[in-house]
């Protein structure tokens, strides 16, 4: 009985396991917040704020309460300088990207230079169509000596015709995004984008198996920031993605407190909000600013199907934001920014 027990526990770690590969592999990984990792989202969003250098990075962890979670981590940063005699800007971009998952270690590794070109649609007002690409090397991996099968039980080898565990490729993203003032208001702006990411169609299977490719996921992303007053403003934020037979769709807002004596420039801001996965998660996060940092934490509260079995508990993520300006320009408002 108890070796009949072990021998189901082993087949539920291995289906956890293969659960990971086979789902995560099929569809791309998602942040809560989504609006920290902007080249994931769209290349075209790279060097939309308010600055000209920015570092980010976002640290998940998920699925402790069900089995071996996984845990991400995305570290992207910008250069935004402007171009040519007008008030044109190219935004040089690397996002880098790591992940751990299931029983197996399912792991992905990504590093992908991003370029973005913003052109200008006025000489007054901040008005900025912007074309960004992203491509660069990817790889996955997992390790054979945590997968078990039911030859094992036999006496005999893994019986998986598996003699590398790892496959790499090359990837490929392109967006399209616009931003803008809102009545001309430098402080309340808002940008609208699409991007249509791996368009090469990468193979995608450990077996080398050129029949199995890696779907091409449509994204489309929104942000709008606007005033209350001289001292608080309100910013919502929402991403539809579609990925083959997989879609989803998160948005919600943050209200944000300024406190100083100068609005313009103030000693720090406090932001409270709540996101929403639809059909998964309610997603509460609470920010911080104390120029140039920025930390946020948020916690996944799990609404799916998965709550019985996870009680509620979903992922915690923490980000950090590190935002320069150079000062190097006569009009600092006339620029790509959120």
């Amino acid at each position: 009985m108890k070796k009949r027990i072990t021998i189901l526990i082993r087949i539920w770690s291995l289906s956890i396991g293969m659960f990971f590969v086979v789902s995560l592999g099929a569809q791309d990984l998602h942040f809560s917040q989504f609006y920290e990792t902007p080249l994931l989202r769209n290349p075209s969003l790279a060097g939309l704020f308010d600055g000209d250098i920015r570092v980010q990075g976002v640290y998940r962890d998920q699925w402790n309460s069900v089995t071996t979670g996984y845990r991400t981590a995305s570290l992207n940063g910008e250069y935004k300088m402007p171009v040519g005699r007008g008030d044109d800007f190219v935004t040089l971009g690397m996002q880098l990207f790591y992940d751990r998952a299931g029983t197996v270690s399912f792991t992905q590794t990504k590093i992908l230079p991003a370029l973005n070109y913003h052109k200008s649609l006025s000489n007054e007002k901040n008005r900025y169509l912007s074309l960004g690409f992203m491509g660069g090397w990817v790889q996955h991996s997992i390790d054979l000596s945590k997968v078990t099968t039911n030859s094992q039980y036999e006496g005999m080898g893994i019986g998986e015709d598996l003699a590398d565990p790892t496959y790499s490729y090359l990837d490929g993203s392109v967006g399209l995004s616009f931003n803008s003032y809102i009545n001309d208001n430098p402080n309340s702006n808002y940008y609208i984008g699409a991007a249509y990411h791996h368009f090469n169609r990468p193979t995608n299977s450990f077996y080398k198996n050129k029949n199995i490719e890696l779907n091409p996921r449509w994204v489309f992303s929104g942000g709008l920031k606007l005033g209350v007053n001289d001292y608080s403003y309100v910013t919502v934020q929402a991403d539809h993605s579609r990925q083959g037979s997989f879609k989803e769709t998160v948005l919600g807002a943050m209200y944000g407190f300024k406190f100083g004596p100068y609005p313009d420039e103030p000693d720090y801001a406090v932001h409270l909000g709540t996101f929403i996965r639809w059909n998964d998660a309610l997603i509460p996060v609470v920010k911080l600013d104390y120029h140039p940092y920025s930390v946020s934490f948020s916690y996944d509260a799990n609404i799916s199907k998965l709550k019985p079995s996870s009680h509620g508990r979903g992922g915690f993520e923490i980000a950090v934001n590190w935002v320069k300006k150079l000062g190097n320009r006569s009009n600092p408002y006339l620029n790509p920014r959120f």
